[in-house]
C-alpha cells in the first residue's frame, strides 16, 4: 500500500509539473552543477518542489521546536528545577531560582547517554552538530541522506539540548530538512545533482523556519558549502521552500523575531566604526580558538577505548560540572544574550559574559565533541555576542566616548563571530538582522564580520567545507563541458562489438553475455537495430515455469533503445550515461534512426578528452579498437532501457 501511494504521490507531482520522469522533454534544460538554465521548465520545477520541502521543512521545524519544548520541561524543568530565560520572541526573559542545582550533572550525564544510545544504534552518522553532515552528503555523497536520519536527529538533539547540553537547533534543522529533501528527490527518482539541489533547499528551509530568518536561511544553504565560494543553483529553490517553510512556522509559533521586535539602534555616528572593528578584530582572533577547541576534544573522545555511545555520557557529565558554576552556559542560551541585546545587565554582568565566552567554547566543545546531537550556530552566537559585551564593556570603561549601547555591540557581536568563524559572512548578517529585527546595523555588522574573516583565515568550524566548487567532487565533471560541447560522438565511436539476432536462441546468450563480459547487448537484423537483450532478462526468462520459457532473443528483448547519432555532442551522450547509469551507446545514422553504425562508450569520451579518470574507470585505449574496455565490464544490469527518445533531450528532473 506505501508503495502505491508513493508512486501516486510521484505521478501526481510529475503531471503537475508537466513531465513524465520516464521520458524525456525536448524543452528541459541541460544542467550542470555550476551553470543554471534560467528557463520556464527550471522556474516551474523548483517552484513547485521548492514548495514541497518547504512544506516538510516547516512541519519538521514545527515537530524538532516542540521536541526540544518538551525534553527542556520535562529534564532541565522539572528534573533540575532549573528554568533559563528565554528570548524575547519565544518566552519570559526573566531569571528563576534553580531548585535542585545538584540535580544538574545527573541530568546531564542522563541525556548524554540517552543520546549516545541512539543515535550509535541507529544512525551514527547523526552524532556532532549535522550541518557537517549535510556539507558532506552534498560533495561525497550525491545529495543522499539516508531517511532514517532526520528522526534520530530529531529525538537525539531534543534531548542532548534538553538535558542541557551546549548545542544549537541550526545543525539538526539543517540535517533534519536535508534528509527530508534527499527523501523527496528519491521519492520522485531525481538524479544526484537535483538531489543535492533538494537537500540543500530542504536546509535553507529549515534553518529559516526554526530561526525566523527566512531570508539568511536560504543564503546559508548556498554559502555554507565553501570558503570561497556560493552554490548560486540552489538560491532560487531554498528561497521558494525558505518562504513556504517560514510561514508554516510562524503561523504555529508567532511571528515575532527570536530576539524581539529590536529596533533600538540606528547606525548614525561612523566615529563608532572604529569600537566595531576592534570587535571585529576580538572576533576573529576568539574565532580561531573555537574550531580548534571543538576537534581537539572531538579527537581525544574518538581516541577513548570505550564503547562510542558512552562517550556523550562523559561530555554530559563534564558539561553538568561546569554548569554548577556556571548555569549560563548551558542548553542554547539565547535567554542570556537577550539581555545583552536589551542593555540589562542586572542578572548578568559583563565581566561574567566575558568569563561565559570561553566556558561556552567549552561546554560545546565536550557536548558535540564527544558525539552529542546538536549544532553550533546557535553557540556560536551566544559566544559572540557575549564577545561584543565584554569588548563594549572595555572600550566603556577605555574610552566612554567611543561606543554607544553595548546592545549594539552584542548583536554585531554575534554576526561577526559566526560569520567569520562559519565562512558564510553574508548569511550570517542577514540572519542576525532578521532574528534581532536590528537591520540598522548591519553596516557595523559587515566591517567587523570581514576583519573577523579575515583574521580567521582558512580556518572553518565545518570541517566538510571545501574552498571552491571546482574543489568539490560534486562539480568534478563540470569543467569538461567546453570539450564535451567541441567534441562529435563521431570523434569517440567505434565499430559495435558484440551484437545478437532476434532469432539467437537464449542458450547462446548466456556464453556470449559471458565472452565479452557485458550485461546487455544490442539486438540488430540486417544492420536495424531491433532491441536490447540483459542479463536480467535472461535470468527472468530462465526462471518461469516449463512451457513458458522463451526460446530467442526477440522474446524477451525491450525494443525500446536509447541511441545517439554521429553528429551529436559528446556532451549530449556523456549527459545520458552518466544519468541512466550506461556504459556505452548505441549510435545510428541520423536519416535512419534503426540503422547501426557503431557504438560510442564512457571509455571512448575519456579517451577523447584524455581525461579517463573524469568520466569513467577505462583504460587506456588498446591497439585493437575493438578491445573491451575493463571499465565498461561491471555496466549496469539494466543499461539502454528507457525510452526511446533522441539523446540531445535532457530530463526537467
Amino acid at each position: 500500500m506505501w508503495q502505491s501511494f508513493k508512486l501516486a504521490l510521484r505521478r501526481g507531482i510529475e503531471i503537475l509539473l508537466g513531465i513524465r520522469s520516464t521520458e524525456r522533454d525536448p524543452d528541459a534544460p541541460m544542467p550542470l552543477a555550476t551553470r543554471v538554465t534560467l528557463n520556464r521548465s527550471y522556474f516551474r520545477k523548483w517552484l513547485v518542489l521548492g514548495a514541497l520541502i518547504g512544506i516538510v521543512a516547516g512541519v519538521g521545524a514545527i515537530i524538532f521546536a516542540s521536541a526540544i519544548n518538551l525534553c527542556t520541561h520535562f529534564l532541565m524543568e522539572l528534573g533540575a528545577g532549573y528554568r533559563q530565560p528565554q528570548p524575547a520572541g519565544e518566552g519570559v526573559t526573566a531569571v528563576f531560582p534553580i531548585t535542585r542545582l545538584w540535580a544538574i550533572p545527573i541530568i546531564t550525564t542522563l541525556g548524554g547517554l540517552l543520546t549516545g544510545i541512539i543515535v550509535f544504534c541507529f544512525a551514527p552518522e547523526a552524532e556532532g552538530h549535522g550541518t557537517d553532515a549535510a556539507i558532506e552528503a552534498f560533495h561525497e555523497k550525491g545529495g543522499y541522506i539516508r531517511p532514517r536520519v532526520p528522526l534520530v536527529k530529531t529525538i537525539a538533539s531534543a534531548i542532548t539540548i534538553g538535558s542541557g547540553g551546549s548545542a544549537g537547533r541550526e545543525g539538526p534543522t539543517a540535517q533534519i530538512a536535508a534528509g527530508f529533501g534527499s527523501a523527496l528527490a528519491d521519492l520522485l527518482h531525481l538524479d544526484d545533482h537535483d538531489r543535492r539541489i533538494a537537500m540543500l533547499a530542504g536546509i535553507g528551509a529549515g534553518i529559516g523556519s526554526i530561526f525566523k530568518a527566512p531570508f539568511g536561511g536560504a543564503l546559508i544553504s548556498a554559502e555554507v558549502l565553501y570558503t570561497h565560494d556560493i552554490e548560486a543553483e540552489a538560491l532560487f529553490p531554498s528561497f521558494i521552500a525558505a518562504v513556504i517553510g517560514y510561514s508554516i512556522y510562524g503561523a504555529w509559533a508567532g511571528w515575532t523575531p527570536v530576539f524581539g521586535t529590536g529596533d533600538h539602534y540606528s547606525f548614525n555616528r561612523p566615529i563608532t566604526l572604529i569600537a566595531f572593528a576592534i570587535l571585529g578584530i576580538a572576533a576573529g582572533l576568539v574565532g580561531l580558538l573555537y574550531p580548534r577547541v571543538l576537534y581537539f576534544l572531538r579527537d581525544r573522545f574518538k581516541a577513548l577505548p570505550i564503547p562510542n555511545y558512552f562517550k556523550p555520557a562523559i561530555g554530559g557529565l563534564a558539561v553538568g560540572l561546569i554548569g554548577l558554576e556556571f548555569p549560563q552556559a548551558l542548553s542554547m542560551g539565547y535567554g542570556w544574550v537577550q539581555f545583552g541585546i536589551d542593555n540589562n545587565f542586572t542578572h548578568i554582568s559583563a565581566l561574567v559574559m566575558a568569563a561565559l565566552i570561553f566556558v561556552k567554547i567549552l561546554t560545546t566543545s565536550l557536548t558535540i565533541g564527544s558525539g552529542g546531537s546538536g549544532g553550533v550556530f546557535g553557540p556560536g552566537m551566544v559566544i559572540g555576542g557575549f564577545l561584543g559585551a565584554a569588548v563594549w564593556a572595555t572600550l566603556h570603561h577605555l574610552t566612554p566616548g567611543l561606543v554607544g549601547y553595548p546592545g549594539s555591540f552584542v548583536v554585531v557581536g554575534m554576526g561577526a563571530f559566526f560569520g567569520g568563524v562559519a565562512k558564510a559572512p553574508l548569511a550570517v548578517i542577514l540572519m542576525v538582522a532578521e532574528m534581532t529585527n536590528e537591520y540598522s546595523l548591519i553596516v557595523p555588522a559587515m566591517l567587523a564580520t570581514m576583519i573577523a574573516l579575515l583574521i580567521t583565515g582558512n580556518r572553518s568550524i565545518y570541517e566538510k567545507q571545501v574552498p571552491t566548487r571546482l574543489d568539490s567532487p560534486a562539480h568534478k565533471d563540470d569543467y569538461a563541458l567546453p570539450l564535451l560541447q567541441q567534441l562529435r560522438v563521431a570523434d569517440a565511436m567505434r565499430p559495435i562489438v558484440a551484437t545478437v539476432t532476434p532469432e539467437t536462441p537464449l542458450s547462446s546468450l548466456g556464453g556470449m553475455l559471458d565472452t565479452y563480459h557485458f550485461m546487455s547487448l544490442p539486438v540488430v537484423k540486417n544492420g536495424h537495430l531491433c532491441g536490447i537483450v540483459t542479463a536480467n532478462d535472461l535470468t527472468r526468462a530462465t526462471q518461469r515455469r516449463v512451457g513458458q520459457v522463451p526460446q530467442t532473443a526477440a522474446e524477451i528483448m525491450s525494443r525500446r533503445v536509447a541511441v545517439v547519432t554521429p553528429d551529436e555532442t559528446l556532451y549530449d551522450a556523456w549527459l545520458a550515461m552518466t544519468r541512466h547509469g550506461f556504459k556505452h551507446l548505441p549510435v545510428v545514422r541520423a536519416s535512419h534512426s534503426d540503422e547501426v553504425i557503431g557504438e560510442v562508450t564512457l571509455a571512448a569520451i575519456g579517451r577523447a578528452l584524455r581525461l579517463p579518470d573524469l568520466l569513467g574507470d577505462a583504460l587506456p585505449a588498446s591497439e585493437d579498437e575493438h578491445h573491451i574496455d575493463q571499465g565498461e565490464q561491471a555496466e549496469t544490469q539494466d543499461n539502454h532501457k528507457t525510452p526511446p527518445q533522441p539523446i540531445a533531450s535532457h530530463p526537467s528532473l
